[in-house]
């Protein structure tokens, strides 16, 4: 997808993550700030990594952001604000996607929310995140 422009924001695409089926922005610019889209623990292929297993679907979206966010200039260090999503119906699955963010981040996590959810948008999906990000002058 070729970047968009509409006033000050510019909506980007990315290679980083394969559409899954439908085209959307990964980022927004809006200044020198920068929103991801929801991120989803997909892999290369555009499938659902480890269905049913939060710890690991943590881990592959924040690999994900990641890479959404180099292609950008930006990394984990410019995260101003993240949120993860878990659609489970148990505390204690919320809990470990926390431990599965806070081992990512090295112990330095950026502010969060952790919200539980009803449903994400793939079968077998448990987690997604987003971000937003400050992008280096």
């Amino acid at each position: 997808m070729a970047d968009q422009s509409s006033g000050r924001v510019r909506r980007h695409g990315s290679s980083a993550m394969p559409d899954a089926g439908f085209p959307y922005s990964a980022t927004v610019n809006a200044g020198p700030i920068l929103f991801t889209a929801g991120i989803s623990p997909l892999d290369a292929d555009g499938e659902v990594t480890e269905p049913g297993d939060v710890v690991a679907q943590t881990r592959q979206c924040l690999h994900n952001l990641r890479a959404v966010l180099a292609e950008r200039g930006a990394s984990s260090a410019d995260i101003a604000k993240l949120t993860v999503y878990v659609a489970e119906h148990l505390q204690v699955d919320l809990e470990v996607a926390w431990d599965a963010v806070v081992d990512e981040f090295d112990g330095q996590v950026p502010p969060a929310m952790m919200i539980g959810v009803t449903v994400l948008p793939y079968d077998g999906q448990l987690v997604e995140v987003d971000a937003v990000a400050a992008v280096p002058a």
